[in-house]
């Protein structure tokens, strides 16, 4: 078992040979791959998603009964923390419809996916689609995975340097500032569908995308605002949107950050490549429940359509190749992992502001 330092360094990698021996690194991941593939792991478990579908369609059922017998009670605030969290849970499925785990085919994924993210959660799954296709195509590559970007948080000290005033002051801080500024994430991914929809750039079944989240806005404002005082209403929709944020930022958060970062031309192979640049968090089934699957996040980047009861079992046989051949796999446990990206974001973060020509002992010690 490996854990990862808190500074998580730009790396340089060359296409290495496992253990040192001959092997190419194609048939490294493709012999893994196919052991996998020979356990049955790459079988569609549909039955199982439309059980979690179900149950959490279920929640949402109870949630709008309570929300419906509470009226104008300060109580209906537990109802929106409940709403936050079913929603997630429907973001997890509709994240597993685009990476094809949970349909055979890939039309129909697509249409669940997209009803899923549009309808249900009101984020716009071509955005998803296009954001996410580049990260998993290039973990933490600088200028490739749109993930270590900068924007509010700086994954590199070249971002965190550019960053002056107020906005150097929070990033020299961005690391105790992170979890409290996922309660806005909410919004952020809500703005990010309908810049989406509503730009130039092409966008498949735009006008679908567009009437669902209008729709679904709509009607879900509609049904507050008349329920609930103006006062009430709002105050709804701020801690929906909060928790929201929070629990969809909180595991995504443990995947990638603190995690290696590539340079832009590395040339590693794809086995290293996934499994350098991820964290699997340790937990059982009930990880398993919270995170929707993204706990075993090596394997889910080895092998993206993998369904989620399978992934358990993949971790298994991953690890353990992983350890035969030398290759650095890193699994902690979630509170661990808060830690480490903390820290991570925080040394990161006290190049805010430095002077290029500043002592790198002075800028690291905050002088």
């Amino acid at each position: 078992m490996t854990h990862t330092p808190a500074s998580a360094p730009v790396v340089t990698f060359t296409k290495t040979r496992p253990g040192g021996s001959g092997e190419h690194p194609t048939t490294a991941y493709s012999a893994l791959l196919r052991t996998v593939r020979d356990a049955g792991l790459l079988r569609r478990r549909t039955g199982f998603y439309w059980v979690v579908f179900g149950i959490i369609t279920l929640a949402l059922a109870g949630t709008i009964a309570g929300f419906v017998l509470l009226g104008q009670s300060w109580f209906q605030l537990l109802m929106a923390g409940a709403l936050g969290i079913i929603l997630t849970q429907y973001a997890f499925l509709a994240h597993e419809a685009s990476h094809r785990q949970v349909f055979a085919s890939g039309p129909l994924n697509d249409r669940a996916g997209r009803t899923l993210a549009n309808l249900f959660v009101g984020i716009s799954y071509s955005w998803w689609m296009t954001k996410h296709s580049r990260h998993h195509a290039n973990p933490n590559i600088l200028g490739k995975d749109p993930d270590i970007e900068r924007d509010f948080v700086s994954f590199t000290e070249t971002d965190a340097s550019r960053a002056k005033g107020l906005y150097g002051w929070a990033t020299r801080r961005q690391g105790y500032l992170f979890f409290p500024a996922l309660m806005l994430e909410g919004v952020n991914l809500h703005i990010h569908g309908f810049r989406t929809v509503l730009g130039r750039a092409k966008v498949e079944k735009r006008w679908t995308e567009l009437t669902m989240i209008l729709s679904r806005l709509g009607a879900y404002l509609a049904v507050i605002f008349l329920v609930l005082p103006v006062g009430m209403a709002f105050a709804f929709l701020g801690v929906q949107l909060a928790v929201f944020g929070v629990y969809m930022g909180a595991s995504f958060a443990p995947n990638h950050k603190g995690m290696p970062i590539l340079p832009h031309d590395s040339k590693v192979d794809f086995l290293r490549r996934q499994v350098l640049t991820s964290r699997n968090i340790k937990g059982g089934w009930l990880m398993d429940s919270f995170m929707g699957g993204l706990n075993y996040q090596i394997e889910h980047h080895l092998f993206p359509n993998m369904p989620r009861p399978h992934l358990a079992r993949a971790a298994e046989i991953a690890r353990e190749y992983c350890q035969t051949h030398r290759i650095a796999y890193t699994q902690t446990s979630l509170i661990e992992s808060y830690a480490i990206v903390t820290r991570y974001l925080n040394r990161v973060g006290l190049a805010a502001g430095a002077d290029p020509f500043d002592c790198p002992a002075a800028v690291q010690f905050g002088r």
